[in-house]
């Protein structure tokens, strides 16, 4: 017996304790020589999760933003980018320096920096913190944002939105950002974040013949069945795609993103999608967005009631081969006026673009020499500017007009859907809406015979009032119901001569333009 009562162990029993006993105290004295590894290993891989910062880079700032527009007051510009690096390797990545260079130019000028929220804010009520505004947002999360942008926005003062692929953070280290650094972006108030699909970023064989396309927009070939997905298929492809990157954000502690950018900006681009699934694709994205961004547009879409109606919103892309003074000359051809801010609109050859035309054709192609080739030249005043214009007036005098093989047009609510174009020649006048959606309505009239007329359009969202040299009136595009955002946009010009031999062209001699 032992001295408190109990039975004494002898033999096998007492060997088997003292085999326990020593067990223990080595798996004790494991786990004491084993923790400050542990420890160790831990802090290293959360270190390893975060890289290292770059200071921003010493830039000569004098000068800075001289050359950009000071609008009195307009919708944001929003520029996209892509990643961050000083040694890049494509034309995706700027270096900090460029970076750090634009927005020193953009900070000279006035403009401050919005962060999501005030964006789309201003999307859905038209309410602007600040008269001129920029949006800056990086596609696809890359780890430059964190490891090189984020000090240069600190400097300035600025915001900007990273659009994560949800599926791509901490893979393929150190190219993406991880969850630590998101984290850490976050907590500076510096950055936001929104959507890019989860791992929907990619392309895929979308015919039996291998042809690469997005698989956001496309419905994918299937080599096992030989098919293409079935509509069906492709739909909760997509649906599943969306809500995994939603469930991402919840799973990290990260606001709903309220925006979502299209991967490869491929809205204009070819689809084997049948137009109802185009709808379904929009329908998908409008349930779960505020807006979709794009560097794409089929029509102008800048910030602004148009896009905000559009649900959709076009961007600048910013690429390391653009100049600073390109980057500058870029940035005015978005940035909103007034019609009082232009209005003599001859006088900026350039702020006219000439879609379709040959290389090196100008503003004098419309004020005196012509087309260098064929019989018809348009050139179309700041689209991207004007496109949220809505009430204006236009007032234009032509010459040289001769016969029936000579005109000149103009088109107000250019990109709109509902635009209206007035085209004269010497003796006739014709007025064409072209509603989106509809059958062209043409009105014509005749004039009084001469080699010179005088235009004035007054343009509201309610309709088009035309007269011709004072007299000759006709009202288009006339409704009850007027929506600004359908009908709104700037405008356009063009001359045609079709007279074998012709010396001189049709011309506009004088151009204005008053709110």
């Amino acid at each position: 017996m032992t001295r408190d009562g109990g039975p004494r162990t002898t033999g096998p029993g007492r060997r088997l304790r003292r085999h326990a006993v020593r067990g223990t105290l080595s798996a004790l004295a494991a786990v004491v020589v084993a923790t400050p590894f542990v420890g160790a290993w831990s802090y290293d891989g959360a270190r390893r999760a975060v890289s290292p910062q770059s200071e921003p880079p010493v830039v000569e700032t004098d000068g800075a933003g001289g050359g950009i527009v000071k609008a009195r007051a307009g919708a944001p510009v929003v520029l996209a980018y892509h990643d961050i690096n000083p040694d890049p390797t494509n034309d995706y990545t700027l270096t900090p320096r460029q970076l750090d260079a634009q927005l020193a130019a953009l900070a000279a000028a006035g403009y401050r920096s919005l962060t999501t929220e005030e964006f789309t804010r201003y999307l859905t009520t038209g309410a602007s913190p600040a008269p001129r505004t920029v949006y800056l947002t990086f596609d696809d999360g890359t780890r430059g944002l964190w490891a090189h942008a984020d000090q240069v926005l600190a400097r300035h003062r600025m915001h900007a939105a990273s659009f994560l692929i949800t599926g791509a953070v901490g893979t393929h280290r150190p190219y993406y950002l991880s969850w630590a650094e998101i984290d850490r972006m976050k907590s500076s108030g510096r950055w936001d974040f929104q959507d890019h699909t989860h791992l929907s970023h990619e392309r895929a064989a979308v015919d039996a013949a291998g042809h690469q396309g997005s698989v956001l927009s496309n419905r994918l070939w299937l080599p096992k069945e030989k098919r293409l997905e079935t509509e069906n298929e492709y739909r909760l492809r997509v649906r599943g795609d969306l809500d995994e990157s939603l469930r991402a954000f919840s799973g990290h502690h990260l606001p709903a993103p309220r925006l979502f950018a299209y991967p490869f900006s491929e809205t204009a681009g070819p689809t084997n999608l049948a137009a109802r699934n185009t709808s379904v694709l929009e329908r998908l994205l409008r349930e779960r967005f505020t807006a979709s961004l794009t560097n794409v547009s089929s029509r102008p879409l800048p910030a602004g009631p148009r896009a905000a109606a559009a649900r959709r919103v076009e961007r600048l892309e910013v690429l390391r081969t653009m100049s600073t003074d390109a980057f500058v000359e870029r940035l005015n051809e978005r940035i909103c006026r007034s019609p009082a801010e232009i209005p003599e609109p001859l006088r900026n050859p350039e702020q006219w673009q000439f879609p379709g035309s040959p290389s090196g054709t100008g503003l004098t192609a419309l004020t005196g020499t012509g087309a260098a080739q064929g019989t018809y030249v348009s050139a179309v005043h700041l689209p991207l500017g004007t496109a949220d214009w809505n009430t204006y007036r236009v007032t234009a005098t032509v010459g040289r007009l001769s016969g029936t093989g000579t005109s000149a047009s103009i088109e107000v609510g250019h990109g709109s859907l509902h635009p209206v174009s007035v085209t004269v020649s010497e003796a006739g006048l014709r007025v064409t809406e072209r509603p989106a959606g509809g059958t062209a309505r043409v009105t014509t009239g005749k004039l009084t015979p001469a080699a010179r007329h005088r235009l004035t359009l007054e343009v509201s969202p309610g309709g088009v009032r035309v007269t011709v040299d004072g007299g000759h009136a006709v009202v288009a595009r006339a409704t009850e119901h007027p929506d600004p955002a359908r009908t709104s946009g700037g405008v356009s010009l063009a001359v045609r001569d079709e007279t074998a031999g012709t010396a001189a062209w049709p011309r506009f001699t004088a151009l204005r333009i008053a709110p």
